[in-house]
């Protein structure tokens, strides 16, 4: 480099030092001594700048290669992102799914088992109403014994009765209260389920806004490489078939 500048000032001296045309602006210079420079000149130059001229040259070619690239990105960007989307919608609608069909099976499950118990509870009652009706029959059978005798067993008996009916009060509270119980935890396991269902769709959709941010922000990028790259396009190189006119 210290050549180039060296021509170009040895250049800018012998014009300031050239005769003038008289009546003109030109002046007369010795053609062989500035060919000679230009030659010096044209020698000294660094290979980076024919470099940097085919760079130039192909720019438009660079560009239309980086936006094709770019828009390649953005797509594949766009498609993995409805791709990620609607697999997370699939996967929420299975999930939400497989919670529902939990939460009806345990229901079932505790309706058939209260319905078993009252049930049950009914065919216990009405054998112990059975029973008590067939003791009754036998103490009326027993009529030869004495009237207070048989008043009194009755009332013991009447007692024990009404202790028995007891037993199925009980047992009806308690069929209501598992069934009570059942619609308790299927209502909580489908709290629990929306909850985690949400939180699933609160994950895919940070993950997705993180993905179109980098997308933005690459965009953003390659757009300010390409504007940087216009912006020097504008200039011209002179190269030295530009050459000389100086008049002679």
């Amino acid at each position: 480099m210290y050549r180039v500048f060296e021509a170009l000032d040895e250049m800018v001296q012998t014009v300031e030092q050239a005769y003038g045309v008289p009546m003109t602006a030109n002046c007369m210079v010795p053609r062989n001594e500035m060919l000679a420079l230009l030659d010096d000149l044209r020698n000294a130059l660094p290979v980076e700048v024919d470099d940097a001229q085919d760079v130039l040259d192909q720019r438009d070619e660079i560009i239309r290669g980086a936006e094709d690239r770019a828009r390649l990105i953005v797509e594949d960007a766009n498609a993995e992102a409805h791709e990620t989307v609607t697999r997370a919608r699939e996967d929420a609608d299975a999930m939400v799914a497989d919670a529902e069909n939990r939460a009806h099976t345990l229901v079932a499950k505790a309706e058939d088992e209260a319905a078993h118990l009252v049930d049950t509870a009914h065919r216990d009652a009405t054998a112990m109403v059975d029973r008590a009706s067939a003791e009754a029959a036998r103490l009326e059978a027993k009529g030869n014994e004495s009237y207070q005798r048989a008043v009194d067993e009755g009332l013991a008996e009447q007692h024990r009765l009404v202790s028995e009916s007891e037993v199925v009060r009980r047992a009806n509270e308690e069929a209501h209260r598992v069934v009570d119980a059942a619609h308790t935890d299927s209502n909580r396991l489908r709290s629990e389920c929306d909850a985690y269902v949400d939180g699933k769709l609160a994950e895919f959709e940070e993950s997705l806004s993180a993905t179109l941010r980098a997308v933005s922000r690459d965009r953003s990028a390659i757009r300010r490489g390409a504007g940087a790259t216009g912006a020097s396009s504008g200039g011209r190189t002179h190269t030295p078939a530009d050459s000389h006119d100086y008049g002679e």
